[in-house]
């Protein structure tokens, strides 16, 4: 059975936690990894682009010359798509771009990401970050014992709304999720992925729900 080392805010290693095998040796799936991306993506899009048709631009209902004998070619009115300034043919409107996925592929994904990490030996796991309140400083100087200062670093704690999510999120280069809220995108962008002992339990047990046998 594969185990993990729980540290210190010093990097000095406290004890072991053992990981299953089902956890730590799951057989990659490049397009469960690329669906859970794709969705992730997708949802975040804001889908607010926008163009006008012959309907919405400016102009008015008048035709700009006779039908005939001026030479020129016939116009109905100058809110046309072939005129500068007419409407856009065909052009994008406001949408929702997200699209839904199974929660056995997205919790698959998930730990194929965090096993792909393991392999790498790029999970750390602290006992507790001991953040009495927001301390922006004392994050950095932890990240700088961990040997972790200028590394692309994912940290996962128990809440969005803690002391720990606001003293790392405004630390550049540092991306901080909830164990609830993380998933393979940022697992597999960051560098290194930063537990404490609680959040690791609780990713864990939402991994252990599914199917991730290797």
């Amino acid at each position: 059975m594969a185990s993990v080392s729980v540290v210190d805010i010093k990097g000095n290693e406290k004890e072991k936690i053992k990981l299953s095998d089902k956890l730590v040796k799951v057989k990659p799936v490049d397009e469960v990894i690329y669906q859970d991306i794709k969705r992730y993506l997708a949802q975040i899009r804001s889908g607010t682009h926008s163009t006008r048709g012959r309907s919405e631009v400016r102009g008015g209902g008048k035709k700009p010359w006779r039908q005939k004998g001026t030479g020129n070619a016939r116009a109905g009115t100058i809110r046309s798509p072939l005129w500068r300034g007419g409407g856009i043919v065909f052009g994008p409107k406001p949408r929702d771009y997200s699209f839904k996925l199974n929660k056995k592929v997205i919790r698959k994904s998930k730990a194929i990401a965090f096993s792909d990490k393991f392999k790498d030996k790029k999970i750390i796991v602290v006992d507790d970050f001991g953040l009495q309140k927001p301390d922006t400083k004392k994050a950095a100087e932890i990240l700088e014992n961990l040997k972790l200062s200028g590394s692309r670093v994912l940290v996962v704690t128990a809440d969005t709304g803690g002391n720990d999510s606001k003293s790392f999120r405004n630390i550049y280069n540092v991306i901080v999720e909830s164990s609830r809220g993380v998933n393979a995108y940022y697992l597999i962008l960051a560098d290194y992925v930063l537990f404490t002992r609680k959040s690791l339990g609780e990713l864990i047990e939402r991994l252990s729900d599914g199917n991730t046998k290797s």
